[in-house]
Order: C-alpha cells, then sequence, then structure tokens
C-alpha cells in the first residue's frame, strides 16, 4: 500500500454540524496510521486558516468563504476530542496583528469554537521562538525561527481553506504553514521570505518542519482567482461542496489541486502558476511527498475538477519572466561579491538591483512596495537580502543557479 493517503468526501455546503462532522469522520477513519499516531500524542499542534480582520470577513450565504469554515472547525475538534486525549494547541501568527495592529483575539475566526472544545489559543505574534533546524538541510535556508508553542508538541496538523492564490497558484495545507512565520524585532518581515524564487522552496522547508500527521481542506465553499479580495471580482467563491483529508501535506494538496482542475505535476508559468514555482513540486523533486497521484492512495467521492478554479495574472508574462530571472542573477552575484557587501552592510539588510545596492536597514520591513522602489526600471527584480558575514542562515543559492538555468535552456522570453 501506498505510505500516502488521501480522501477526498462530498459534503453539502448547507449541511447542518452533524452532517459535516459524518462527512469529516468518512474523510479521516481511513487514516489509521494517522490516527494511531495522534492517538499516542500528548500535545498535538493545530494551525487554523482562520485570521482577518472582522469587518472583512467575506461569507456566502452565512458560510466562511476565504477562511475555514466554523462547521468544519467544530467537527474537527469535536473528532479530536473523541479520538484522543492530547492536549490540543493552536498556534497563529497573525499578519494583522503585526502588520495592522489589530487583536488577534477578536480576528481569530474559530476562537469561540476553540473555548468550547477547551483548545488553548497562543497568539504568536509575540516571543517565545526558537531556531529550528529544516530536516534534511533544507531547500531554500537550513532554519528558521518558530514558535516555541508550535514545536513544543508530539504531531501537528494543518487545516487549510481550498483557494487560489495570486502569487502561488494555489493555498492548501502547505501554504497554510506559512502563517506561523514570527516577524521582526526577533525574525525577518514576512516579505523576506514572500519573495520570487525563495518562497517555493521556503514552504517545501516548512512541511519538512511540521510534517503535519493530519491535512484537511475545507472545500464546502472555495475560492478563485486569488486568496483575498472582496469575494467579488478579486475572488470569487467556488461552491466545491467536499472536504480533503490526508496523511501527509504535499499528497494532500496535489489530490486537492486535482480537484480543483489544476495539474499538480505542472510548474512555473503553466496555470494557476504563473508567477512562481509550484511548491509542491518543487518539494516533491527533492523527496518530501509526491505529486504523483498513482503514487497516492486516493479515493474520491468527488470528481475533477469542482468547479473552475484559475489564479489572476498580476503582472504581464515578459514582465514576470523578466522579474524571476533578475532575481536569480542578483542572488548569484551577491554570493560571488560577498566580501565587498560584508565591508560596508554587515548586520543590515539590502535591496539589491542590477549587482547594486538601491536601499538598505537594519530592519527588514521595506514600509512600500518593491514595485515603487525599483524606479525606473520596473523589469528588473529587487532582491531582499540580511548581510550576515557568517550567512547564519545558510540560504541555498543553488536555487538561483537551477531557477536561471531552466529560464536559460528554456529560452522563455
Amino acid at each position: 500500500m501506498s505510505e500516502y493517503s488521501v480522501r477526498a468526501v462530498h459534503c453539502e455546503y448547507t449541511a447542518d454540524d452533524e452532517e459535516v462532522f459524518q462527512a469529516l469522520s468518512r474523510a479521516t477513519d481511513p487514516l489509521k496510521d494517522t490516527w494511531e499516531r495522534l492517538s499516542k500524542a500528548k500535545r498535538i499542534g493545530i494551525k487554523i486558516n482562520q485570521d482577518k480582520p472582522v469587518e472583512r470577513w467575506v461569507r456566502h450565504e452565512g458560510q466562511l468563504q476565504q477562511l475555514v469554515s466554523e462547521k468544519v472547525v467544530r467537527a474537527l475538534l469535536r473528532l479530536l476530542r473523541q479520538r484522543t486525549d492530547a492536549d490540543l494547541i493552536c498556534s497563529d501568527v497573525s499578519f494583522y496583528g503585526i502588520y495592522e495592529g489589530t487583536n488577534p483575539v477578536e480576528t481569530a475566526t474559530a476562537l469561540p469554537l476553540l473555548k468550547e472544545f477547551g483548545v488553548e489559543y497562543v497568539d504568536c505574534t509575540k516571543p517565545p521562538y526558537q531556531l529550528k533546524e529544516v530536516p534534511g538541510g533544507g531547500q531554500m535556508f537550513k532554519h528558521y525561527m518558530m514558535p516555541q508553542s508550535t514545536l513544543d508538541v508530539d504531531e501537528f496538523i494543518s487545516v487549510a481553506k481550498m483557494k487560489n492564490h495570486a502569487f502561488m497558484g494555489i493555498t492548501l495545507s502547505l501554504k497554510n504553514l506559512f502563517g506561523l512565520m514570527p516577524t521582526e524585532p526577533e525574525w525577518h518581515a514576512r516579505t523576506y521570505f514572500h519573495h520570487l524564487v525563495r518562497m517555493p522552496y521556503m514552504l517545501a522547508d516548512l512541511g519538512r518542519i511540521f510534517d503535519p500527521v493530519l491535512n484537511v481542506i475545507d472545500g464546502l465553499i472555495a475560492q478563485a482567482g486569488q486568496e483575498w479580495g472582496n469575494g467579488l471580482e478579486e475572488g470569487p467563491v467556488r461552491i466545491a461542496n467536499t472536504i480533503v483529508a490526508g496523511n501527509q501535506t504535499i499528497a494532500t494538496d496535489a489530490c486537492a489541486a486535482y480537484l480543483m482542475g489544476h495539474d499538480p505535476t505542472s510548474d512555473w508559468l503553466t496555470p494557476p502558476f504563473l508567477r512562481d514555482r509550484n511548491a509542491l513540486l518543487a518539494a516533491s523533486e527533492a523527496g518530501f511527498g509526491t505529486v504523483d497521484l498513482s503514487s497516492i492512495d486516493f479515493q474520491s467521492e468527488v470528481k475533477s475538477p469542482l468547479a473552475h478554479f484559475y489564479s489572476n495574472p498580476t503582472d504581464s508574462h515578459e514582465m514576470v519572466v523578466s522579474w524571476r530571472k533578475t532575481t536569480c542573477e542578483q542572488g548569484l552575484f551577491y554570493r560571488e561579491n560577498m566580501d565587498r557587501f560584508f565591508e560596508r552592510y554587515a548586520g543590515e539588510y539590502i535591496l539589491l538591483q542590477e549587482g547594486e545596492v538601491r536601499w538598505h536597514d537594519k530592519v527588514s520591513d521595506l514600509r512600500g512596495s518593491r514595485r515603487k522602489l525599483s524606479g525606473d526600471k520596473p523589469e528588473q527584480a529587487m532582491w531582499l537580502k540580511y548581510v550576515d558575514v557568517e550567512e547564519a542562515e545558510g540560504e541555498h543559492f543553488e536555487v538561483y543557479e537551477k531557477g536561471l538555468q531552466q529560464i536559460n535552456s528554456d529560452k522563455i522570453e
């Protein structure tokens, strides 16, 4: 039997709590190894896609469209309470708490349910944090700063929404883990990682760090186009009427992507991966998970495509190719001229464009868009880097080599 098991079940978005519970039970019951591991765990960490300012919660016929449905959260917590005796810890690093000053307790849609089921909620916009080495050395960096509460657990669960993503093409159980990244002053700003070329490999690294034993994707109501927006032109609702569950994040997302009508084995410049590489494929190429559906014990009550899913193109084809190419060039230029940058910018962040530092600061928050900072050369990428003589974060510059080789060999214009 395959080491990867994924189930997709049919569940009407109008279903009541009991029907959703039965559907989730049906999806997870076959995951025998998952339940065996969870039953032995003393502490289980949970990451739910659940954070947004209240006035920006988008609902369709009463159901959350861009965040995990309360009905799915309730079903999962009820199931965990029935099948495990573990302490449950839900951690989150609120983007809006960090950058907009909102109160995470007010923006967390799942908080009332966490309280109902006795789940500890940890606001990880505050320390303690811990440097965590990536098993196997990492694909983008060798380690990342992570909230202590996410690491002090025996098993981990990712609960995501089925959505397209304007930058990464899709956002499912793997991309959901990005919501656990701390920021300054203890770590880099999120823009350091939400960066062309870096992000697919960084997401693969996060997958290895947390390696969720259970991945649940809420596809009752889904969203095409992009992850946020007002629920209209930017992100139209998709009625998918499904819940997907699996024992491995890459395999689970590969099946969910397939159900969305996307080819999980496809890559950059093939829709929906219009801006950057397919993170699922990047991870599987390095031996973490698989995007080969024939290698997955995948059974589904629903058929692909569930609806018309797509990612919104944010920029022209020519611009995206130029950005990716020049990002790779700047990363390699930095590696070849490190001493030059150490002498002047050690301990600072720099934006490198065409071999020149266009911006530098002690903090990594750019406080503005790179589109504006690029000046009169908008087609030239601006590569953000922390200048460290020790290069302690262990960036894998070979990623830029491979990226440039792909562009040059494929003669992408």
